[in-house]
């Protein structure tokens, strides 16, 4: 029986940015005697109303629980003299290294607000940025910094988005008060490994829980809370270029996203991008995993060196002339590639169009129901995950039967059955055989060789 492939969930909810300060009244330079905006619930972190607790009594919830845990929470700012710094932490022996730049995306003083999803080894962070006018020489005007955590899994770093960019704000009115991120941290504290530790010393007697791979990771259960949705925006924004992140993501490319700040809904296409390749048949091992990095910056190179398969993105502009980091690169909705073996799968040819079209007229076809009929039981999130996920379950389905016949010939009635183009995708199916192993043998003419 195939495995569950766990779905995208969509929850609507308000935007994740922040209301701008409109500078006409800048806040003092230092913080003392301005008026604090008045403190709701949101604001602060009270433990004994943290609705989250409820999960406790449901199965699995050991397992949640461990992948809610906060094993970092930390507050960057930016210094006119010394640049990005880590201002405060907790655990205070906790290393941080890199997350100064990662917290706070190159370019981001051009914006009033931003969030940011990151890796910081073997755990995801997630930071809260903003950028208020101050009255002050010393700061050039202007303050900025980033309330951030870091956790096992980002799957569930969205419900404390809200909470990080109250705290933020609070960070940039009165600097200095940390008296409900350490209340934070006390509630929802998770173990810090000794690896973590910058001192080496062991912070508890009990060890954290590791998932078995980073596969738990990668195709995870998340609510977004983008308004609008994230995979809907994600194949909008693409168009029919989806087909060629799609090919790219189910051989487990290096594609490097760029785009200027704001960075946030960029960290959405990288998870979007890692959906693509999502795979329910049984059977399918051995493959390079996907990683999905989000946000990375110069600090990132050493690390990206010695990945063969990732998914992330980055405002610098400088990463486009290393292209030893990366087969793929995309900027804004131009996909392109320098390796010459690729060039072949940046066309769209009449299988993809077909299946692009097939999704459009899916995605219809459930608005219609769910204005006429009032079905609600499906949304365009599961829809295009599901889309996806069946046309790969399609490809792979057909490869390991014809892998288990006696001739092992795939021919090319069996490509169209796949959904493919016999000569279009003649590149594409023959590095996808290659890199998951597959033993079957392709028997496609070549129009360009006689």
């Amino acid at each position: 029986m195939a495995d569950r492939a766990p779905l995208l969930e969509y929850e609507e909810g308000p935007a994740v940015t922040f209301s701008p300060w409109d500078g006409s009244s800048p806040a003092p330079g230092n913080g003392a005697g301005s008026a604090a905006s008045p403190r709701g619930a949101a604001d602060s972190w009270n433990p004994g109303s943290d609705p989250e607790r409820d999960v406790a009594a449901a199965p699995g919830a050991q397992q949640q629980e461990e992948e809610e845990q906060v094993v970092a929470v930390f507050v960057v700012t930016f210094d006119t003299r010394a640049g990005n710094i880590v201002e405060w932490c907790l655990p205070h022996e906790v290393d941080l290294e890199g997350v100064e730049f990662k917290s706070m995306a190159s370019g981001s003083h051009r914006i009033n607000s931003d969030f940011v999803y990151f890796r910081k080894g073997n755990y995801f962070g997630m930071a809260c940025f903003a950028n208020m006018p101050v009255e002050s020489e010393l700061e050039r005007g202007a303050r900025m910094k980033s309330v951030g955590i870091l956790s096992p899994s980002y799957t569930l770093l969205y419900r404390y988005m809200h909470f990080l960019e109250n705290q933020v704000r609070h960070q940039l009115e009165i600097p200095g008060h940390y008296t409900q991120l350490e209340a934070f941290y006390e509630d929802k504290k998770g173990v810090l490994p000794t690896a973590m530790s910058s001192k080496g010393i062991p912070t508890s007697l009990q060890p954290l829980h590791w998932l078995p791979t980073v596969n738990k990771y990668m195709y995870p259960e998340m609510k977004i809370t983008h308004p609008a949705g994230c995979m809907s925006q994600f194949i909008k924004f693409f168009g029919e270029q989806i087909m060629v992140l799609w090919k790219f993501a189910l051989l487990r490319k290096r594609i490097l996203i760029f785009s200027p700040p704001p960075v946030g809904v960029v960290c959405y296409r990288v998870y979007c991008c890692c959906c693509l390749a999502n795979v329910s048949l049984p059977g399918i091992r051995g493959v390079p995993e996907t990683k999905p990095y989000f946000y990375i910056s110069v600090a990132d190179i050493e690390t990206l060196e010695t990945e063969v398969s990732y998914v992330a993105c980055t405002t610098e502009k400088i990463f486009e002339e290393k292209k030893d980091l990366y087969d793929v690169y995309v900027d804004n909705q131009n996909v392109k590639t320098d390796r010459e073996h690729l060039q072949q799968l940046l066309k769209i040819n009449s299988a993809d169009k077909d299946k692009y079209r097939k999704l459009n007229d899916q995605r219809q076809m459930l608005l219609y129901s769910q204005e006429v009929g009032g079905d609600c039981s499906t949304n365009e999130e599961d829809l295009f995950i599901l889309f996806f996920m069946e046309q790969n379950n399609r490809i792979f389905q057909m490869l390991l039967e014809v892998s288990a016949c006696q001739d092992k010939t795939l021919t090319a009635d069996h490509v169209r059955s796949m959904g493919l183009d016999p000569q279009g995708d003649r590149i594409f199916l023959m590095d996808l055989l290659e890199v998951y192993g597959i033993d079957v043998m392709l028997v496609i003419d070549n129009p360009c060789c006689p």
